[in-house]
């Protein structure tokens, strides 16, 4: 049997030669495998005891050392590949990685704003009303946290999708499906301000809610680095992006109600199940008040800082 180091660059080899993978991937194929001859102890040893437990408690060990769920997942692919190889060309009896699974990565909280910090973003200034530019942006901002718009929908209005009347928007979201959603007061004043000189900006037969100063329809980047224009001239995080509003106001409004349906259907999600990160960030937020007020908090708090 052929040591661990030969079988791992014939299947390097195999990877480079027949499958054609980028040198960058071949490499990172190499790192993996180093991981498993390490965890294995047998640098010149024999791959073919390996078993199924040793496998997970290798994972297990990955874990621990801080490597999180998505990193140990892409290393087990590695190794199963590996094997999967060693059974065809090289004679082994069985694949120890088949249905071994690494422990579930932690969902990412998507990053919300404070309502602080959301108010100081509304806060545009445009001037005496004479930089069509800024009464856009505004426009652009107080809708995005009114509705919880994404981009792509945002930028497919049309001026005819906002009913200043009813107080509401027509929005064509994933799939073709069309939603109507609420639109807050001060994001009504906010485009009924904007549309006066949209009518002076837009080319002739454009029909885009928001346009840039060409006249033509603004586009998914230029919203994008408007935003961080806006942010970083407010003093706020400058890596703020257009979906970082949407979670905002999911998060704000759900703090505020709790009701996870109804955020559900402004969010325009098909499973409610895709809403329910919101409840984490809800959560998040009652932790930090019942820690700044609890008595019983303030005083573990206090006795851990005397410990």
């Amino acid at each position: 049997m052929a040591d661990a180091r030969a079988l791992q660059q014939g299947y390097l080899a195999y990877l480079t030669h027949e499958r054609r993978l980028a040198d960058n991937t071949t490499g990172s194929y190499r790192r993996d495998l180093d991981e498993l001859i390490a965890l294995a102890g047998n640098g010149n040893g024999d791959l073919t005891q390996l078993q199924a437990h040793q496998i997970r408690r290798f994972a297990g060990q990955l874990h621990a050392r801080g490597l999180n769920g998505r990193s140990i997942a892409r290393m087990l692919s590695a190794w199963r590949g590996f094997y999967h190889f060693l059974v065809r060309d090289h004679g082994f009896k069985s694949n120890p990685c088949v249905g071994v699974r690494a422990p579930k990565a932690a969902k990412r909280l998507p990053h919300a704003l404070s309502p602080d910090d959301a108010a100081r973003l509304m806060n545009i200034d445009c001037g005496s009303g004479d930089d069509p530019l800024a009464l856009r942006d505004k426009a652009i901002c107080e809708l995005f946290y009114s509705s919880g718009l994404r981009l792509s929908e945002l930028v497919s209005l049309a001026p005819d999708d906002i009913d200043t009347t009813e107080g509401v928007v027509r929005v064509t979201g994933k799939g073709g499906k069309t939603r109507v959603v609420p639109v807050g007061r001060h994001a009504l004043t906010a485009l009924e301000k904007w549309l006066a000189p949209r009518a002076l900006l837009a080319a002739s037969g454009e029909t885009a809610l928001f346009v840039g100063r060409n006249g033509s329809r603004l586009g998914v980047r230029a919203v994008q680095l408007r935003l961080k224009h806006w942010a970083l001239q407010l003093g706020l995080d400058s890596t703020l992006h257009p979906h970082m509003l949407r979670h905002s106001f999911a998060s704000h409004v759900l703090q505020s109600s709790g009701d996870l349906r109804a955020v559900q259907e402004m969010l325009g999600h098909a499973s409610i199940s895709t809403t329910q990160v919101y409840t984490a960030l809800d959560f998040q937020h009652l932790a930090k008040v019942y820690d700044a007020a609890h008595p019983r908090a303030r005083q573990a708090k206090s006795v851990k800082r005397e410990a």
